[in-house]
């Protein structure tokens, strides 16, 4: 007989360390549910992936990488190390490389068929970070700038998040486009999606991992199912990107649509690029998950149009109070008091100039307090008249359990928008502006949100800043519920170009039992 002595807390750790990316991946409702005997220790490992920014002439994107301080050092004292590098590309149906129609033979390519795998055009780490706290920047003005993937361990794991931001001067795509690069899943909710003549969706499929990935895509228009088998059996291959144009999915044009993801074998990030004829583009992230209340925060106070997309994914119905969290308060929007989903159908509402020239966020909570079917949902928020009218998008946003951030932040044009959406429940939190890419002192701001209201505000801004800097939201011991988005403003000749990033919590750490005694495993 062989004797194994095994430590549960050993066990514990390991599994930590082994689990890492699926912690961060995983549903987090903080320390409230926590079983007795468990500790709450940083994850070990974390992946992201950013999908191919623009195929412009004239765009250009720029990548900020930064975790946040705090996480200790790993058993074997090491830091660890954070970066991003090349992912091959698939090309589409229509012959193009990344969803771009182009023609011909790309360097690296095996031929110019469709389905065939473009080798990246190099493997140097974009980004590498290997400091906390401190922000590194890289930027870029190929239209061929590929699609990356990574991971981060040790210290840099926790909290790892990378800002992908594009200008686009001029074209069908001008205007900015910003993204937090997603973390790999097996399943992703996109309502706002549209597979009309005046937008081109792709969605960007990207396998971080060494074994193929398969994806279905499924769409949901006014009356149910409109994908039927064209979006089965997507294969991504292994560390590459596969980006699907919507509208070859469907012979219905829809311009109010909701798209999920779901990969059926292995795990990919997901990602829609939204470009409108009139309206410019941007990133559509993937919504929270679904669940009976929404919130969907940081509607601008200049927002002259804003169209709210939603869906009921599961077999009931849902009916859902609608309400605007202002700064003093809850309102319910006139001729909008309650909204009816159908099972499996999108809905989608013009809301017009909803906020009326203050900043607010939208709360989705059933008619029926005690009703579950889940919901998801989306805003397409739109500034400017005329001929110089720019677009962005707002999914649900998961609440703040413990830490977001937001990297990629100037010297002017950003704007944190918080909600605590139940009233009698103020929101505390936290706001650390890091040091500045170039130098610069970290600076902490505190806000108290009350409950049932929203907040945008100026964020503080590291004192003798260079560079760009990162905005690091954690809510106070006692804190209510609170959600967060930042938006970034850059206007260009006269476009009022913006784009809303989303702030939901970074998973940075997950809960594991711990035990006052070792216990022994014993194994034949």
């Amino acid at each position: 007989m062989k004797r194994t002595m095994m430590s549960l807390i050993g066990v514990a750790v390991a599994l930590a360390a082994v689990t890492g990316v699926a912690a961060v991946a995983a549903p987090d409702t903080g320390d409230r549910d926590a079983p007795r005997g468990s500790s709450r220790l940083p994850v070990q490992r974390s992946a992201l992936l950013c999908p191919a920014p623009t195929s412009s002439e004239v765009g250009e994107t720029a990548y900020t990488a930064f975790a946040p301080k705090g996480a200790a050092a790993g058993a074997d004292g090491k830091k660890g190390t954070a970066e991003l590098r090349p992912a091959g590309t698939v090309r589409d149906a229509g012959g193009g490389a990344g969803g771009k129609g182009k023609k011909g033979k790309d360097k690296g390519a095996a031929d110019s068929a469709a389905g065939q795998t473009v080798a990246p055009r190099g493997t140097k780490p974009v980004v590498p970070l290997q400091e906390a706290g401190k922000p590194v920047t890289a930027t870029t003005d190929s239209p061929d700038a590929p699609a990356l993937v990574g991971a981060a361990d040790g210290t840099l794991a926790p909290g790892w998040t990378v800002q992908q931001t594009t200008s686009v001067a001029a074209g069908s795509g001008r205007g900015l486009l910003g993204l937090s690069c997603t973390t790999p899943d097996t399943t992703f909710w996109f309502p706002g999606v549209s597979t009309a003549a005046d937008r081109q969706d792709y969605v960007h499929l990207t396998n971080p991992d060494a074994t193929p990935a398969v994806v279905d895509l499924e769409l949901h228009g006014k009356d149910g199912s409109l994908a039927g088998s064209a979006g089965e059996d997507i294969s991504v291959p292994p560390h590459a990107t596969v980006p699907v144009l919507l509208s070859t999915l469907t012979t219905s044009p829809t311009t109010n649509a909701s798209l999920h993801v779901v990969a059926r074998e292995g795990r990919v990030g997901a990602a829609v690029q939204a470009s409108d004829s009139k309206l410019g583009s941007d990133w559509l992230p993937p919504a929270a998950d679904p669940s009976p209340s929404v919130v969907l925060p940081g509607i601008p106070k200049d927002a002259t149009s804003v169209r709210l997309v939603a869906l009921a994914p599961g077999e009931s119905d849902a009916d859902l109070k609608v309400q605007l969290a202002t700064p003093t308060g809850l309102i319910t929007p006139a001729g909008l008091e309650t909204l009816h989903l159908k099972s499996g159908m999108t809905t989608a509402v013009d809301l017009k100039d909803l906020t009326k020239g203050e900043a607010g966020s939208l709360v989705l909570t059933p008619s029926d307090g005690d009703a579950k079917a889940p919901v998801t949902a989306a805003l397409r928020v739109t500034r400017g008249k005329g001929t110089k009218q720019e677009m962005a998008f707002i999914p649900a946003t998961r609440p703040v359990e413990k830490r977001a951030t937001a990297a990629d932040n100037r010297d002017r044009g950003s704007t944190l928008s918080l909600v605590a959406p139940e009233k009698g429940k103020d929101a505390k939190v936290k706001v650390t502006a890091s040091a500045g890419s170039g130098g610069g002192t970290p600076v902490t701001k505190t806000y108290t949100v009350k409950g049932g209201t929203s907040l945008d505000a100026e964020p503080p801004r590291p004192s003798g800043l260079k560079g760009t800097y990162a905005l690091t939201v954690e809510p106070e011991p006692g804190s209510g519920p609170v959600h967060a988005a930042r938006t970034l403003a850059r206007p260009q000749g006269g476009l009022p170009a913006f784009t809303v990033q989303p702030l939901p919590d970074d998973r940075g750490s997950v809960l594991v039992p711990t035990a006052g005694q070792d216990l022994s495993v014993l194994t034949n």
